[in-house]
């Protein structure tokens, strides 16, 4: 790349606002977080803490991971064969296959962190209606499974996973995947214990 590309291309990426503050690529970028920690990449500068700035960093990329994630699932459900089915509808359906074992409402709220009900009861309606899912009424209780076709869907799925994901991944960030799976299980109970706690303010 030439000198005038580049500096092309790095005026474009940057920007200055009136009050001085730096921003690349629409993001915030401090020259130094509280407490004299390196500069980090946020979305909300004003929460960053001097107790973790490291959380602001993490926050944000969860919210980037997550709309990234979800996007890509839709996708490759639509890949699949269904372009119908919302992110939450493709989640429930691939735990309704896991391990074979049919499942209550609560079941799942409980497994994939959902607290309103409502909203995993109106996926599973519709996942019912759509003919991807039974539901077996056993006394007071309704049990969810996916039916053959359900089935057949799941796999799909996973073979576009493959093709599309999987292919181009580099199996060198395998341990680091394990180990953020574990900070993540981790932060999710934290931050479950804080919303309980800002509950009661």
């Amino acid at each position: 790349m030439t000198d005038s590309a580049s500096k092309a291309q790095e005026s474009a990426e940057t920007k200055v606002n009136a009050g001085g503050d730096v921003f690349a690529g629409g993001v915030l970028a401090t020259d130094a977080m509280p407490g004299g920690a390196p500069r980090g990449i946020v979305s909300s500068s004003h929460l960053v803490s001097a107790r973790s700035p490291e959380l602001s960093e993490f926050e944000f990329g969860l919210i980037v991971a997550w709309n990234a994630f979800s996007r890509w699932v839709v996708r490759c459900m639509a890949a699949a064969g269904r372009a119908d089915l919302a992110v939450t509808d493709v989640l429930i359906l691939h735990h309704l296959f896991h391990r074979a074992r049919n499942k209550k409402l609560a079941d799942i709220c409980f497994v994939l962190n959902y607290e309103d009900t409502h909203v995993v009861a109106y996926a599973l309606k519709k996942l019912v209606a759509a003919g991807l899912v039974a539901a077996d009424k056993q006394g007071k209780e309704v049990l969810y499974s996916p039916t053959p076709e359900g089935e057949a869907l799941v796999l799909s799925y996973r073979d576009a996973r493959e093709t599309c994901l999987l292919s181009s991944m580099d199996a060198e960030l395998n341990p680091g995947m394990g180990e953020a799976a574990r900070l993540l299980r981790t932060m999710s109970g934290m931050y479950d214990q804080a919303a309980r706690a800002a509950s009661s303010f």
